[in-house]
């Protein structure tokens, strides 16, 4: 039958534990959607497909056209500014947890089955 090797990664070991573990997948969670770098461009992505936020960046747009402008440009943006922060710090927190506990799990100890 199958056998599998498995070499802590201890001290003097450790050499053999990385040339071995290159070898086989990784088998560590991620539930996160972001990453620091994929998570303005990403979340905003993500945002801009709710119609409520469509409709707030179509006035914008719409006030910066001279012959519209109802209002001051920058007073239009701020309820948008707005919303888009606040869901973004919600987003962020919740990713972060999520996050946490990925590393928590990740680092858990396991018993191998060893005849």
């Amino acid at each position: 039958g199958k056998h599998r090797t498995v070499i802590p990664c201890l001290g003097h070991f450790k050499e053999e534990y990385e040339k071995v573990s290159k070898l086989y997948m990784n088998n560590k969670i991620r539930t996160t959607r972001y990453t620091l770098l994929t998570f303005l461009p990403r979340n905003l992505f993500e945002q801009f497909h709710r119609v409520a936020n469509l409709y707030f960046l179509f006035l914008v747009v719409l006030n910066w056209v001279p012959l519209v402008e109802a209002f001051q440009k920058e007073i239009t943006m701020l309820p948008l500014i707005g919303v888009l922060t606040i869901i973004a710090v919600k987003d962020g927190l919740e990713d972060y947890s999520r996050y946490k506990m990925d590393k928590q799990i990740n680092n858990l100890v396991t018993k191998v089955y060893s005849r």
